[in-house]
Parts: structure tokens; C-alpha cells; sequence
């Protein structure tokens, strides 16, 4: 296998670990917890997920042949309070999450290494997938965290619950 193919491979495993850490997240969400915001400058999840699928949408979508900022994009009423359901978030969630999944398994080998535009700055599609696993990674972190907040003592672990390590790797070793 081409070092460019399993880069595209990791990318969709990368991405597809970000998606579930916010999906078991949202799992243990009540409808209200989607717009909870921990002061008044901060974004609630569905603000996040709001910004996260516009971000998505543009910069995947005819994502080897146009800027990765579309004209259609309207970034700043992202971060306004647009979505009101909780079907509504997960609706452009998955949204987005489509869009990136099929841009990316369109992807070749070949295309690892074009050059493609963000904003008029070239980056090659390498740059420009690792860019947004960042970007993703660092809103997904914000979800988590937020969900955490909300659901307090009720929130169930995505990870190694707290002071549960030794019993963690005991289990671990016994495979």
C-alpha cells in the first residue's frame, strides 16, 4: 500500500473517532443540554455542531476544485443561536459528516499531493486534511467537555473513568 493510501485511510479512522466521542456524547444529552452555555461569551453544543457542519460543508464539498471558503458560506451566523432541536443538531451533524466521509472516499492516492486553495492560501490536500483534524478535534474536545459539564456525576466515561487506570490495564493485559 502507498504511503499517500494509508495517510487517506487514517485520515477516515482519525475523523470517524472524532464523529464517535461527540455521537456517545450527544447519546447522554437531554434536549436542553444541546443549548446549555457555561457563560454568556460561550458557545453551547449546538452552536459548536452549527459551526462545525458549515465548516464541513465548505470545505469539502468540490473540495480539489474550488477554495475551501465557499461564497454561500455565512461563517459569523454560525456562531448565532439558528438551531432549536435537538433533531435539528444531529441533523447537521450528520450533515456534515457526510460530506466529509464522501469527499474523502473519493479520494486517490494521486490527490494527496495537489494543491488545492483555503481562503486564496495554498495548501496541499495533506496540509489541508490535517488542518481539519485539528479543527475537529479541537471543537469535538469542546463537546465532550461541555457534555461532561452538564451531566456532572450522571456523565458515563468515553475514556479510562477517572482513578479506574490500574483496573483499566489489568483488564487489558488479561486479553
Amino acid at each position: 500500500m502507498k504511503t499517500e493510501e494509508a495517510f487517506l485511510q487514517s485520515t477516515i479512522k482519525k475523523f470517524n473517532g472524532q464523529k464517535l466521542l461527540a455521537d456517545k456524547t450527544f447519546a447522554q444529552l437531554d434536549e436542553r443540554d444541546f443549548f446549555f452555555k457555561p457563560s454568556k461569551e460561550s458557545n453551547s453544543i449546538a452552536v459548536i455542531v452549527q459551526h462545525m457542519s458549515g465548516n464541513m460543508l465548505s470545505r469539502w464539498t468540490n473540495f480539489l476544485t474550488e477554495d475551501g471558503e465557499k461564497t454561500w458560506r455565512e461563517r459569523d451566523k454560525e456562531f448565532e443561536d439558528v438551531l432549536t432541536t435537538k433533531e435539528d443538531v444531529l441533523n447537521a451533524w450528520n450533515k456534515g459528516w457526510r460530506c466529509v466521509f464522501n469527499t474523502l472516499k473519493s479520494l486517490n492516492a494521486d490527490d494527496v499531493m495537489k494543491t488545492i486553495t483555503i481562503r486564496n492560501e495554498p495548501l496541499l490536500v495533506v496540509d489541508a486534511i490535517v488542518r481539519q483534524i485539528d479543527h475537529y478535534g479541537y471543537h469535538v474536545g469542546q463537546i465532550v467537555y461541555i457534555g461532561r459539564m452538564v451531566k456532572d456525576e450522571d456523565w458515563t466515561s468515553l475514556s479510562i473513568p477517572k482513578n479506574k487506570s490500574a483496573e483499566f490495564n489489568k483488564a487489558m493485559n488479561k486479553s
